[in-house]
């Protein structure tokens, strides 16, 4: 066994020396569905995939560009390929960050053409943070401090197949690339 995992399309992969060659949507699209968000400590199961969905769609509904929506299906990719940590523990890791950060870069730069600008990302963190507050409201029934946000689009936890959310992942990511 090296230093890599092997994706669904059979690639052998290094997420700390990511290989942008290696790196496809068809893994990205068909792992997210399969990961838990909260690290399974859900009522029921919500993926990954679905909650970058989510996101594509509200940054759409904002009337975003097709670069920002693309960047909010995208912005958790790097977990297909590193696991979804949740936040007090991603934030107190520093080198796991360091590493996934690079990695979204990478992801970023072959399917956006270049990494977000602080604005960007400032605009994908103001919707995954919203999202957020609505996963923990209906998944966990925690109530929170924050105000509730307004999204543009509506939530609907009803659990669906994976190869439903893999093939609504790829055709947004259709939709939205800039060719």
């Amino acid at each position: 066994m090296g230093n890599y995992i092997t994706t669904y399309t059979r690639k052998h992969f290094d997420p700390i020396n990511p290989d942008a060659e290696l790196i496809c949507i068809e893994d990205i699209a068909h792992a997210l569905p399969m990961i838990c968000r909260g690290n399974g400590h859900v009522s029921s199961f919500w993926s990954v995939g679905e909650h970058c969905i989510l996101c594509a769609k509200e940054a759409a509904a904002k009337g975003y560009s097709n670069r920002l929506v693309l960047a909010a299906l995208l912005h958790d990719a790097s977990e297909c390929y590193m696991s979804d940590v949740p936040r007090p523990l991603k934030q107190n890791i520093k080198k796991y960050k360091e590493y996934e950060n690079h990695l979204l870069d990478v992801i970023y730069t072959k399917f956006l053409g270049f990494t977000l600008n602080i604005d960007e990302e400032k605009l994908i963190k103001e919707i995954d943070n919203a999202l957020l507050w609505y996963d923990l409201k209906y998944l966990l029934d925690e109530e929170s401090e924050e105000k509730q946000p307004k999204l543009h689009v509506k939530v609907d936890y009803t659990v669906r197949s994976f190869s439903e959310v893999e093939k609504e992942y790829l055709g947004l990511f259709e939709k939205y690339r800039e060719v």
